[in-house]
């Protein structure tokens, strides 16, 4: 087995078309097909479905992936340390929550970016349960979660993070003012979700149940900015994480609602696979991670 046909294997596997594999790798279509072939006689399993065109993972396929991508982050980790470079180099794939990805990392992508200019950064939003998967499964280097921390036995987490979270309204709402507002009070609102699986519409929907609310409108948003929007028109009132509205807050053109119950804090937590190699591009951006999570903390105790 040559590291070539694993690496040809996985891009095959993300590509599934042989002829778009052989472009992109700059082998001859024949090359890429002698491969596989060679690979799948080897290990005595057919790999991949030929579906017209496209291929697909067979069950054997998929058993093989995640141990390929390790072998490829293996040999891309062992090229890293033996390079004179004494900069960081490579590539991480981070994953985080859309709240986290739009509002959390980018200074910290920034200024990563600016110490290792060498390092390709790539960011992929997702839910925490799709996060915690791709991180088993080796898609990512790491992922940053908002929400309850999940037991596990092969994960490492790490907390960051008490995020506070708030009920916003228009400024002109009629429960602005109101002390002690409770989940009787929202009976009748138009409640604006962030998209379903996110953790704390999860917990937010849980707490009304919990209290025989049932609510009779609402509206699903996949983009906090449009839901920010929506609030500020007066279309209805949202629960999200206060570092997601700070600014609106500042300006006067969001205003928080006085909750009788305290709100609980959601765990911001980073976390990666406990048999990853950290290598020293992702060891570099951890570090920077721990840095800014001082500063969250910090300014939390305010």
């Amino acid at each position: 087995m040559e590291f070539r046909q694993l690496h040809t294997f996985l891009t095959l596997a993300e590509i599934r078309g042989f002829t778009r594999t052989a472009e992109w790798l700059g082998y001859a279509q024949s090359s890429v097909t002698a491969q596989i072939q060679a690979l799948e006689e080897e290990l005595g399993v057919k790999l991949f479905d030929r579906l017209g065109k496209k291929v697909v993972l067979t069950e054997a396929g998929e058993k093989l992936l995640p141990v390929a991508q390790e072998i490829q982050r293996l040999h891309d980790y062992a090229k890293e340390l033996v390079r004179d470079s004494k900069e960081p180099s490579g590539t991480l794939v981070i994953g985080a929550t859309e709240s986290l990805a739009a509002y959390r990392l980018p200074p910290i992508i920034q200024s990563y970016r600016q110490r290792f200019p060498q390092v390709k950064l790539i960011l992929r939003p997702g839910f925490c349960s799709e996060l915690r998967n791709d991180v088993r499964e080796g898609k990512l280097d790491m992922s940053f979660l908002l929400g309850p921390e999940v037991p596990s036995t092969d994960l490492i987490l790490e907390t960051l993070a008490l995020e506070k979270m708030v009920l916003i309204a228009p400024n002109d709402h009629r429960l602005i003012g109101t002390k002690g507002i409770d989940a009787h009070d929202l009976q009748k609102e138009m409640i604006l979700h962030t998209e379903p699986g996110s953790s704390y519409r999860m917990s937010f929907e849980q707490y009304l149940k919990s209290h025989n609310i049932l609510e009779h409108q609402s509206g699903d948003f996949w983009n906090i900015e449009a839901i920010k929007s929506c609030v500020i028109s007066g279309l209805g009132i949202s629960y999200l994480p206060k570092f997601t509205i700070e600014s609106e807050l500042r300006e006067n053109k969001l205003s928080e609602l006085d909750w009788k119950d305290p709100i609980p804090a959601v765990s911001m937590h980073m976390t990666y696979h406990k048999s990853k190699v950290i290598s020293p591009a992702l060891r570099e951006w951890m570090n920077l991670v721990l840095e800014h999570a001082k500063l969250w903390q910090e300014a939390q105790a305010y």
